[in-house]
């Protein structure tokens, strides 16, 4: 799927697209991610997506782990921008919103039943002053609502903003 992030020095649009991971060599915590994208993308009943630039396809911007829990619930398992999108010297933004937009989209098309178009995933950080930050963030940037301790969900409603803000380029 083709999406558009941008230049985090000047905003510039960068064509990109969000693809299957079939054949490529993913990222691990040697190399600076949180994740180990490799270990995890082994799991039975996952699916792993990258999102790369068109210009510069073996370079890994972002990474999902999307996964149907007992065939109907849509859950975004493992999401991640690249270490060199991160900090006050990022190459590129809007990354995350583009991965967590294909999330919401694939909550629409895999989930079934009450499921369809909810989006859950868990909040687990190390430092819970950081999980609040991070819940708050995504209550305010995506629309997601708490579920219990760590659990929140993004509503079909907010799914469907984001897919047409971040998708439908």
């Amino acid at each position: 799927m083709k999406v558009k992030i941008a230049k985090a020095e000047d905003g510039r649009p960068v064509k990109a697209t969000i693809k299957v991971s079939n054949s490529v060599s993913l990222p691990s915590l040697t190399e600076g991610w949180k994740f180990n994208f490799r270990k995890h993308s082994k799991k039975a009943h996952f699916e792993t997506y990258i999102l790369v630039c068109d210009e510069t396809p073996a370079v890994i911007e972002g990474c999902l782990i999307f996964q149907l829990k007992g065939a109907v619930e849509p859950y975004m398992a493992y999401i991640e921008i690249a270490p060199h999108n991160k900090g006050s010297d990022k190459i590129h933004v809007k990354v995350a919103e583009c991965l967590i937009a294909f999330a919401c989209r694939l909550s629409f098309i895999k989930g079934k039943e009450h499921y369809k178009g909810w989006l859950a995933f868990d909040v687990l950080e190390e430092d819970k002053q950081n999980e609040i930050i991070l819940m708050t963030l995504y209550s305010q940037k995506y629309g997601a609502l708490k579920f219990g301790e760590t659990t929140m969900v993004i509503p079909p409603e907010a799914g469907e903003k984001l897919v047409a803000q971040f998708l439908n380029t």
